[in-house]
């Protein structure tokens, strides 16, 4: 089963640096996919990125949670314009590179969010989106 890389994603890359297929893709334009996708069709389902994710962000595809419970702190990111996605999130990634996300929210402690949609905006980046030419 695919893995999915859902909101939580915040562009650190580690994953794309373990993938041994080279099958997990930075979304482009970053102000429309935010997110690293990973090519359904190229993933050997091995976890490696699942691992590798600071942001814990990688779910199997089928164990995407819907009811995801936040510790608090976390960071949810979204396509430019996403109604309640204000604030920008500014980081570093495992390089130590500058990370800037212009349409971002810090979940609460408690929060429920269903990260699910991702399934969908994985598939439709590699059907139909930009990930198609690649």
């Amino acid at each position: 089963m695919p893995r999915v890389i859902t909101s939580l994603c915040l562009r650190d890359a580690s994953c794309v640096e373990v993938c041994p297929v080279d099958c997990i893709h930075p979304g482009k334009p970053q102000d429309q996919y935010p997110s690293f996708y990973i090519n359904p069709d190229e993933c050997i389902d091995c976890g490696a990125c699942e691992a590798e994710c600071p942001h814990s962000a990688i779910f199997e595809k089928d164990l995407v949670p819907t009811a995801y419970k936040a510790k608090g702190g976390e960071h949810l990111s979204k396509s430019a314009g996403t109604a309640g996605f204000t604030e920008i999130y500014e980081g570093k990634n495992h390089k130590s590179e500058s990370i800037q996300l212009a349409s971002t929210k810090t979940l609460k402690s408690g929060e429920i969010i269903n990260l699910s949609d991702a399934i969908e905006e994985n598939a439709n980046y590699y059907l139909s989106g930009p990930g198609k030419e690649i």
